[in-house]
């Protein structure tokens, strides 16, 4: 098997891509325009993608009162404290700036949508930059 994507059901799936394309760099691989307004967002590498949409069908969760340690969308980053700097200026909030022993740095934010997003520079990659 290999991955293919995980959704996220949210309340406004086309304002969130837009935000995720510009200031995430994603990129819109597939979209649905009309209910529930799915975008398929891929990652720079093209190989990890999220689903995003607004289906009635289930409840929307409250992103912004769960603990980022329940869900969180993490990014690879070569500089965290200039990406956690430039998302804040385009309406992320700070949750906290965790360093680790190793000399990682791991920067949780939340989106505009108060889902969690953590900013990931790690002394020893996961995944190529």
């Amino acid at each position: 098997m290999k991955f293919e994507h995980f959704a996220l059901n949210v309340p406004d799936p086309v304002a969130m891509a837009a935000w995720y394309v510009e200031h995430l760099h994603m990129q819109v691989v597939r979209t649905v325009n009309g209910a529930p307004y799915t975008h398929f967002l891929a990652d720079a590498t093209g190989q990890v993608v999220m689903e995003i949409y607004a289906n009635p069908a289930a409840p929307i969760p409250n992103y912004a009162a769960q603990d980022p340690l329940c869900l969180h969308v993490a990014f690879a980053v070569a500089d965290a404290v200039a990406e956690r700097e430039r998302l804040i200026a385009a309406g992320a909030t700070l949750v906290v700036n965790q360093m680790l022993g190793d000399g990682s740095l791991l920067v949780m934010l939340r989106d505009p949508w108060g889902v969690p997003l953590q900013l990931c520079q790690r002394t020893v990659p996961m995944v190529n930059l």
